[in-house]
């Protein structure tokens, strides 16, 4: 079977509650379908069956990074992947504190959806 890829470089965004410590990043413009729960971490699927997004809930602490950092992110790689119910999402971002920037090599999360059948395919988003 062939291999399922979106690229969506330049069609990302990213925001940032900082009262509630919550950081979203995600595609522009996909029919959301469903979510799916992890801790502090929670997937969205589009209606083709990509992951086209993610929240992190308490992102400074899941992060270790400063919630000036957060809410400073300039650039960002949103990159995801699903095979055999295993979701794979890396993030890379560059945040700007006080001038300088702070380039977080970035976190990968990797978690198994037991309960959910998601189709194997990948995603690669870059915002610059």
């Amino acid at each position: 079977m062939k291999k399922r890829l979106l690229k969506a470089n330049g069609d990302g965004e990213h925001t940032y509650d900082y009262g509630n410590d919550i950081l979203l990043f995600k595609i522009k413009n996909r029919d959301y379908m469903k979510s799916i729960d992890f801790e502090n971490i929670v997937i969205d699927i589009d209606k083709e069956d990509f992951i086209t997004g993610m929240r992190i809930f308490d992102a400074s602490k899941v992060l270790k990074l400063s919630k000036l950092a957060l809410r400073n992110i300039q650039q960002f790689e949103f990159n995801a992947k699903a095979e055999e119910n295993v979701i794979t999402i890396q993030l890379r971002f560059m945040a700007v504190l006080r001038n300088k920037p702070i380039i977080k090599q970035g976190q990968d999360f990797v978690r198994e959806s037991l309960n959910s059948d998601i189709l194997d395919s990948e995603v690669l988003c870059s915002v610059a």
